[in-house]
């Protein structure tokens, strides 16, 4: 993932972090679903803007939720699968 792309998913999740109230920092290896952050829901439309943003699909992947749990862990995941 180029630096563009991790400032557009950062800029994504801390409006979705807004949206659930929480206005706290961001750190790149902190926990987002696991810990409570945010929601099924929040889920969903971070996997669609993955699939749109990054040419992913996830109905080829074995989903667990810590693959995308975290800011490091969505930029590994992203560099691992994204098309060319």
């Amino acid at each position: 993932m180029n630096s563009d792309g991790k400032l557009k998913l950062r800029k994504f999740l801390k409006e979705a972090l807004e949206k659930h109230g929480d206005h706290g920092e961001l750190d790149d290896s902190e926990s987002l679903f696991v810990s409570g952050r945010l929601d099924s829901f929040s889920m969903m439309q971070l996997v669609m803007q993955l699939e749109e943003s990054f040419g992913l699909d996830f109905s080829t992947v074995d989903f667990d939720v810590s693959l995308i749990d975290s800011l490091d862990e969505i930029e590994a995941f992203v560099d691992a699968n994204a098309s060319s």
